[in-house]
């Protein structure tokens, strides 16, 4: 049996990091974006996902403050979320606990007998 291609899956390219940065950097000097995506044959979006990669440092260069301040910033949020999700599950432990203790709050040390003040001890 043979496989059909599908259409809207094309080969996909890949570029270099040089190239990136090179566009980017072009771009960031001060040419146009339709005019850099006709001259390199891709997308507006691609170019300025590259941009935002660019000013993170992802191509073997120094992030801008921009970016960098990006980055943290997404991982405190993450951080807040992991923290988040950990608070919520010691909390129904807590709970949890809570409705197995018994009731009234008296508790001994011997299991479900409670002390009773009036039962049992030496009589004098």
């Amino acid at each position: 049996m043979r496989r059909r291609k599908d259409p809207a899956m094309k080969n996909q390219r890949k570029f270099s990091l040089e190239f990136k940065r090179q566009v980017v950097e072009e771009f960031l000097g001060g040419e146009g974006a339709a005019q850099l995506c006709r001259k390199y044959n891709i997308c507006s979006s691609l170019l300025y996902h590259w941009r935002d990669m660019y000013s993170r440092g992802r191509f073997n260069n120094e992030p801008t403050e921009v970016g960098a301040l990006k980055d943290k910033v997404e991982k405190l949020e993450r951080l807040v979320g992991k923290l988040t999700l950990e608070n919520e599950v010691l909390k129904k432990a807590f709970q949890n606990s809570l409705s197995r203790s018994p009731r009234n709050g008296k508790q001994s040390g011997y299991g479900d007998v409670s002390a009773s003040p009036s039962g049992g001890g030496a009589k004098c």
